[in-house]
């Protein structure tokens, strides 16, 4: 996932924050949770706590959706004429920009990101799509259609009401302003509930908008856990719920919004192939296998776990991979030379573990490096891990381990290599290397996935589209496909 490209000047330092107010931000202001209770924020380069936000449950997800509502039946925002929404996005992109070093600290305590790759990445998408978004609001509008019959017809574009925003713990911003920033451009209001892993560059993204000009009500974010991420799918106040996360709870909010047909976006789990063909760049080829497994320590739902391999270069490039993954600079992220930090949190590095471990106990199966948790200032740090000789149905080929794990495999042809890349029951991303233009084409016609790479891996423009297939989920972020799915379109004919 890139973006940008660092400036030529070294950027400044960046200094662990000192986290203040951690409350509610309902209705345009800061306030506590109605239990009173508060949640303790863990960094996880260290595993210690560094300070608490609002634990919300369904009572404040109540006033929050109420707060949306009204903002959206009685206030001004959907009625404000598409060009003065966008200048709002766009301000609110220039304000972000000025609080460039602030971001990136919080992002990189609260999810263990390395500040460099914060500064590139995380930071620079967040202000993308308000900027990318707030251009297409410009442009919205409907169109006359031809009738058979003496009438004008012609399409209006609506905002579809209150959108309940539910984002995970891996790339907080990111994921965030994907929903945050189209849902606000089609005129819509929003309860987000953020991962109650990494709650804190949530806040300031509301504060921010709010100073930029958004109207109060508009944007309200609720931290909390379970809970308040139940009641923002359940609320009847509700209009259309927004999801990354897993397939599993993917599954259970689709379920439960179907009871009052209220539509969904998901964007779930992966398990993603990348195929490495004879007659590939091997430099390039084994230097993208190796960042698309380790890159934000794995926790990359389109992550490039699987990695298929021509067999007379099977051997040669897993001893390659191997060999330079263990290299990659793993430590404190908000050391520059960092390119791997911690994981997430102590579950997601106890899951992954456990999967590991499974690897283990699977004949045939071996761990060319990794393979083991790294004791590093208390930390959730662990190794990046490369195995081979995996049966196709075992555990850690088929299902999502969320962490820097990559499975190898070999093929002979090119009807093996699509029909392993396409056996998993997800169909998020995809990848091949290739020199035959031909066949990059063939094959990416053939792979069951939301988005293909070829000769790359990871690449994202908020002005191209992504989701998934099968049970990675329905519906896309990004692009003017992005802002679609916060719009209903409304038809109006008048006889002549």
């Amino acid at each position: 996932m890139t973006s940008g490209q660092p400036s030529i000047d070294a950027p400044a330092p960046i200094s662990r924050p000192t986290l203040s107010d951690g409350s509610l931000f309902i209705g345009g202001a800061r306030q506590d949770a109605l239990s009173g209770r508060r949640r303790e924020v863990i960094d996880p380069s260290t595993g210690k706590q560094i300070g608490t936000v609002a634990d919300g449950d369904a009572q404040d997800i109540d006033v929050a959706v109420r707060a949306a509502r009204t903002a959206f039946d009685d206030g001004p925002w959907r009625r404000t004429p598409p060009r003065e929404r966008a200048r709002v996005l766009m301000r609110a992109a220039e304000l972000l920009r000025q609080r460039t070093d602030e971001l990136i600290a919080l992002e990189s305590v609260d999810a263990g990101k390395p500040v460099s790759l914060c500064r590139i990445i995380d930071v620079a998408n967040t202000i993308s799509h308000f900027e990318y978004y707030g251009g297409l609001a410009q442009g919205l509008g409907g169109a006359t259609r031809q009738t058979a019959f003496p009438s004008m017809a012609y399409t209006v574009p609506e905002p579809i009401g209150v959108i309940g925003a539910i984002t995970p713990f891996n790339f907080p911003m990111i994921l965030s302003t994907s929903k945050i920033a189209p849902a606000l451009a089609a005129g819509n209001t929003m309860v987000h509930k953020p991962a109650e892993d990494t709650p804190l560059t949530a806040l300031v993204i509301a504060e921010v908008l709010s100073e930029a000009g958004l109207p109060d009500g508009v944007l309200n974010v609720v931290t909390g856990g379970v809970e308040a991420g139940d009641a923002v799918v359940r609320h009847p106040g509700v209009d259309k719920i927004a999801f990354t996360g897993s397939t599993l709870v993917g599954r259970k909010i689709a379920s439960t919004a179907g009871d009052s047909l209220k539509p969904v976006t998901l964007e779930l789990g992966g398990k993603s192939a990348q195929i490495i063909f004879e007659d590939a760049d091997l430099d390039i080829a084994i230097g993208k296998a190796i960042e698309a497994f380790v890159f934000n320590t794995g926790q990359f739902c389109m992550g490039g776990t699987r990695l298929l391999v021509a067999r007379p270069l099977f051997d040669a490039v897993s001893k390659a991979v191997a060999g330079a993954a263990g290299g990659v600079p793993l430590g404190d992220p908000f050391d520059p030379a960092t390119v791997i930090g911690p994981i997430a949190g102590a579950r997601h590095l106890e899951k992954i573990e456990r999967y590991v471990e499974l690897a283990r106990s699977e004949p045939g199966a071996e761990i060319l490096t990794g393979g083991h948790r790294i004791d590093l200032d208390g930390g959730y740090y662990y190794a990046p891990t490369v195995v081979v000789g995996m049966a196709n149905d075992s555990r850690l080929v088929q299902e999502e381990v969320f962490g820097p794990v990559l499975t190898i495999q070999p093929f002979d042809t090119e009807d093996e290599a699509v029909a392993l890349a396409n056996s998993t029951r997800y169909g998020l991303a995809a990848g091949l290397h290739t020199r035959d233009l031909n066949r990059a084409h063939r094959v990416a016609s053939r792979l069951q996935a939301g988005i293909v790479w070829v000769n790359t891996w990871g690449l994202m423009d908020p002005a191209v589209p992504f989701g998934g297939v099968k049970q990675s989920g329905y519906g896309r972020e990004y692009g003017p496909e992005g802002l679609a799915e916060y719009l209903d379109t409304k038809s109006v004919v008048i006889a002549m």
